[in-house]
């Protein structure tokens, strides 16, 4: 599948989950990784201290480390932080099953993004959410492919 136009709008601002940004790093051929890549090329992803701390401490787990390099770790986050739009949300909500993954909803919704992309259940049971889609990656990246069709 190739996907190379614009980003469709609704992918402007975007949250992605820890667990895709991982994902993406363990396997650079995957749906994850594609999607990342392309979003890095025309979206800005949006991250909270608390939410790129995750990614931080997660990506630095020494299970990780027979996969992935210490340069590769920083290249991850330094990329990942690069054209990111950064938001502090005041607001506390309960909206999950898992008090964990509140802080990526609640930061969608603050800052207007239409697209929250994880692999995580517990997130993705709640799409639609208002305005707000949560999607897999496989369904944002099919999303885009699609908007570079039409």
């Amino acid at each position: 599948m190739k996907v190379d136009g614009p980003v469709p709008a609704a992918y402007r601002r975007v949250v992605v989950d820890t667990n895709v940004i991982l994902s993406a790093a363990l396997s650079p051929d995957g749906t994850a990784a594609r999607l990342i890549e392309r979003l890095m090329r025309g979206s800005r992803l949006v991250f909270s201290r608390s939410t790129f701390d995750e990614l931080e401490t997660r990506l630095w787990r020494k299970k990780f480390d027979p996969y992935l390099s210490p340069e590769r770790r920083r290249d991850v986050l330094h990329n990942a932080g690069l054209q990111a739009l950064w938001l502090e949300p005041v607001q506390v909500v309960r909206y999950c099953r898992d008090p964990d993954d509140d802080k990526f909803v609640i930061l969608a919704l603050a800052a207007k993004a239409e697209r929250l992309v994880t692999g995580d259940d517990d997130l993705l049971c709640l799409d639609p959410l208002g305005d707000l889609r949560i999607l897999t990656p496989r369904a944002a990246l099919d999303e885009i492919a699609g908007a570079d069709k039409s």
